[in-house]
């Protein structure tokens, strides 16, 4: 018997980072799970995760690298520019790699670059049904699925955007979350407001270098009995500069492209970092957070969480000076009680996790195909 495939559209770079394609992983582990083959489909760009992708197992079918720089025009989608090809390119070597193998049965997007235009030509083309990850709702999309996993104010926010035959997973029961995560909060600890353990992550290429802003204010001797992780994916520009930094403190500890981040993140009695899927791995875990938003589509998913109390936003990575990372500190090193009401929000945000029943309908739509 012939094992069912589906493929995988997703890019990591410096400038799209490496967020897409890491909770792309984290469902092609779900698939397997379920018998379903995942193929990945991914653009040689500079700080791409493509060797991760085959490192971890899967089949990687590479799109190759733009010879020049896609020539600056007006779109309509302010991320189309992140192809770094025309989308009519980009969709014809995608087709033409899902032709070599019709095996397969449908076709997940993670890309902020597509959109129903590209899709509609897509399923024309081949016949295969389409599955959208996205978090924007900023475009429309031609799917038969699509999963948003943020929070959101408006519940209505893709009826007019996808088919109305279209089903939707939206919200918090639906964050893509590794199986770790779900272990570690089996016998989760209560925090006491105590900080004795600080971990940084901004994502796994940190383009506007807050990991470096963040090391400069915990260098403080103030800081020096607290234990402080660092973590860096492989794509950050800046890896071997922390590095150095981090030998250079004893309580200083460097990771780099990690697998235990859920056990880190458990360890910790505060974090600093990023907005991004991050957010929802540190609230299941209820870690307590200073937030820079380091994108804009970071914006408006932090505000809501920052508003549920569940964080504190500092603001956008320019704004940010290491001034406001050391004056925000200090006051939650000050008042544990701080601490532990934010822990409590973070874990009260999260509902019961209900990833399965969008594998499940995802598995159920390819075994209708075939």
């Amino acid at each position: 018997m012939k094992s069912k495939k589906i493929f995988i559209r997703v890019d990591a770079s410096y400038e799209i980072s490496t967020g897409h394609v890491m909770r792309c992983l984290t469902l092609a582990n779900l698939f397997t799970k379920a018998g379903i083959e995942s193929m990945f489909i991914c653009r040689d760009l500079p700080g791409n995760l493509n060797h991760l992708i085959v490192d971890r197992g899967y089949k990687l079918c590479v799109l190759p690298c733009p010879v020049t720089k896609q020539q600056s025009k007006q779109f309509q989608n302010p991320y189309e520019a992140w192809l770094e090809v025309d989308w009519e390119i980009d969709l014809l070597q995608t087709v033409n790699i899902i032709k070599t193998d019709p095996s397969s049965s449908c076709l997940i997007i993670d890309h902020y670059s597509i959109d129903s235009k590209w899709e509609n030509l897509f399923h024309r083309l081949t016949g295969k049904k389409i599955i959208v990850i996205d978090d924007l709702a900023n475009r429309s999309h031609f799917c038969q699925i699509i999963l948003d996993q943020n929070i959101s104010n408006n519940n209505s926010r893709y009826d007019d955007l996808v088919p109305k035959s279209c089903v939707k997973f939206l919200g918090l029961p639906y964050v893509i979350l590794r199986k770790e995560f779900m272990n570690e909060k089996i016998n989760l600890r209560k925090r006491n407001g105590s900080i004795r353990r600080i971990l940084v992550f901004f994502g796994g290429s940190d383009p506007t270098n807050e990991t470096f802003k963040t090391i400069q204010v915990l260098k403080n001797p103030m800081y020096s009995e607290i234990h402080i992780d660092i973590v860096v994916g492989d794509s950050n520009k800046n890896k071997e500069t922390i590095r150095y930094l981090c030998n250079e403190a004893p309580n200083f500890y460097y990771h780099c492209q990690i697998n235990n981040m859920a056990e880190l993140m458990v360890l910790a009695d505060l974090s600093i970092g990023a907005g991004g899927t991050s957010t929802w791995e540190r609230c299941y875990l209820g870690l307590p957070t200073l937030t820079i938003v380091t994108a804009d589509n970071q914006i408006e998913i932090t505000d809501l969480v920052n508003d549920q109390g569940a964080i504190c936003h500092l603001g956008e990575s320019s704004k940010v000076t290491s001034e406001k990372i050391a004056q925000e500190l200090n006051l939650f090193i000050q008042n544990p009680l701080k601490v532990t009401k934010m822990s409590q929000k973070a874990l009260d945000l999260m509902d019961e996790n209900m990833l399965d029943s969008f594998i499940e309908r995802v598995v159920d739509s390819i075994n209708d195909t075939n």
